[in-house]
């Protein structure tokens, strides 16, 4: 794939292939002030082809990517392009939410899980008008 020209959705052309690295192709853009930026595979959809790489981001994205030198920040790039949650700032290595599996997910979208919160809440306009007939109010 190393040598391919990559292409947006809207037909900009952003640069070539110029290596490859786990989930990562590297991709390199410009002419004379080269950089290298990590594009998750995730994003690429490749035509052998053509030797073309579509990628499914905005050219914007990818130049804005952390740039890779001699090796990728893998969990930067992952939360560049929404790849990786984080819970705020945090030490090096911690903060990752993990997701639910697919039958939490089930139990969720069925409703069997239970929620954190209260049943009722005093700042809620039903638990503070309990009782109260709101007919007798609109007389007065």
């Amino acid at each position: 794939m190393e040598g391919y020209e990559v292409v947006t959705v809207d037909e900009h052309r952003i640069g070539k292939v110029v290596g490859e690295s786990g989930d990562f192709l590297i991709v390199e853009q410009g002419a004379l002030l080269k950089s290298k930026h990590a594009l998750p595979r995730e994003f690429a959809h490749v035509d052998d082809s053509k030797q073309l790489v579509r990628v499914t981001v905005p050219k914007e994205m990818v130049s804005d990517s952390p740039k890779v030198d001699d090796r990728i920040d893998e969990r930067k790039v992952a939360e560049h392009y929404g790849l990786f949650t984080s819970s705020g700032p945090t030490s090096e290595g911690q903060g990752e939410k993990p997701r639910p599996t697919e039958e939490e997910r089930a139990r969720i979208r069925e409703g069997d899980e239970q929620s954190a919160l209260p049943e009722s809440s005093p700042a809620l306009l039903g638990d503070r008008l309990a009782g109260i007939d709101e007919r007798d109010q609109e007389e007065r």
